[in-house]
């Protein structure tokens, strides 16, 4: 069996769990962890294959990562069905999550999984590859870019954020060595796809995709995947991953959502 995976924990309280998005890290959640654990226990987790948790043994899958979180939520003592959030591949993952009876509420900010990979624009995958790319052989080139705010922005803005220079220079730095050294990106990219179960989930669900998300356009925006009383959300100022955009506002997203 694959080992606990890596995480960070802060706070105390009911638990709440946080997943990264593809190519991230537990680092992805650093600007709202303090703000969530004024009011929660909050477990930031490395995905297998991200991270500092090794990849899975065998092949990857949305079961196989389920069974993942399940495992580590069990060495951590929590057995019952917890509060989840997660960001894009993230978000994904705690839609299957839930659909597996893991979760007691779920909050996902601009999540795959709501839409058929065969809809996925052919720009998403370039995008990735090209950002890795770059951070792998020019790995002093692309730490340079981090440090002025513009440059930042021009990198991170169909990932991340149009709003990257709000990122601090060493938190995008950490973002690219992530990415580089992901050894589970292509095969985590590769598995994922619609969630099947998502429209009959009875628990609390809120959605929210930026409206400067420029990843995920609206082809994968599927409010009709969802059960009718999820709550749907188009924040006016975040890109795809926005803890940096806004962590005032993903933070109270998030706590709301999961109350």
């Amino acid at each position: 069996m694959n080992k606990p995976w890596h995480y960070v924990e802060q706070g105390q309280g009911r638990p709440l769990v946080l997943l990264h998005g593809i190519g991230m890290s537990h680092a992805a959640w650093q600007p709202v962890m303090a703000r969530l654990a004024q009011a929660r226990r909050v477990i930031a987790v490395d995905i297998a294959g991200f991270g500092e948790t090794p990849a899975l043994n065998g092949p990857v899958s949305a079961e196989a990562l389920v069974d993942g979180l399940r495992h580590t939520l069990a060495s951590l003592g929590i057995h019952e069905p917890v509060d989840i959030a997660g960001n894009s591949m993230g978000g994904w993952l705690t839609l299957a999550a839930a659909v597996a009876g893991l979760a007691r509420s779920i909050v996902v900010i601009s999540p795959a999984g709501l839409a058929d990979a065969a809809d996925t624009p052919w720009h998403v995958r370039p995008i990735f590859t090209s950002a890795r790319l770059m951070a792998q052989r020019f790995p002093r080139a692309a730490k340079a870019a981090t440090t002025l705010g513009l440059a930042r922005s021009a990198l991170l803005a169909i990932p991340m954020s149009v709003r990257g220079y709000k990122m601090p220079a060493a938190a995008a730095a950490r973002c690219l060595a992530d990415f580089a050294e992901a050894p589970s990106f292509d095969a985590t990219y590769d598995a994922i796809d619609k969630v099947p179960g998502v429209s009959a989930l009875d628990i609390p669900i809120t959605v929210a995709y930026g409206r400067l998300d420029f990843l995920l356009t609206r082809a994968l925006q599927r409010r009709d995947a969802l059960p009718l009383h999820a709550i749907w959300l188009k924040p006016w100022n975040w890109g795809h991953v926005p803890m940096w955009d806004d962590p005032e506002g993903v933070a109270e997203l998030i706590l709301t959502g999961t109350a």
